[in-house]
C-alpha cells in the first residue's frame, strides 16, 4: 500500500472530473478506495471548448447542479484537473 503523500487528490479543492460518460465539477470532501465524494457539485452536460472552459467558466453551456453530494467511481475517471473557479451551481 502506498503512503498518503502519493495520493494526488486534495480534500477541500475543487476538481473538474471527466469520466467515461459524464463531466462533474465539485469540491472534494472524501477519497475512498474506489470512489470520490464531491459536494457543491454540478454535472456539466456541455463544457464547450475544453481549454476555454478551464480558463473561463462562463463558457460552460449546460450546468446541472446536484442537490446532494455526489459519489464518483474512481475506476470510471478518464482525467481530472483542479478547478480554479467557483463551482457553477446555476443553469445559464
Amino acid at each position: 500500500m502506498s503512503d498518503s503523500s502519493s495520493i494526488p487528490w486534495v480534500v477541500g479543492k475543487c476538481y473538474f472530473i471527466r469520466t467515461v460518460t459524464m463531466h462533474t465539477i465539485g469540491r472534494l470532501v472524501s477519497v475512498g478506495p474506489h470512489e470520490l465524494v464531491l459536494e457543491d457539485a454540478a454535472w456539466i452536460a456541455d463544457s464547450g471548448r475544453w481549454s476555454e472552459a478551464l480558463a473561463n467558466p462562463s463558457v460552460l453551456r449546460e450546468v446541472e447542479p446536484f442537490l446532494d453530494p455526489v459519489i464518483v467511481g474512481r475506476g470510471a475517471i478518464v482525467d481530472a484537473t483542479e478547478w480554479r473557479h467557483d463551482v457553477p451551481l446555476k443553469q445559464k
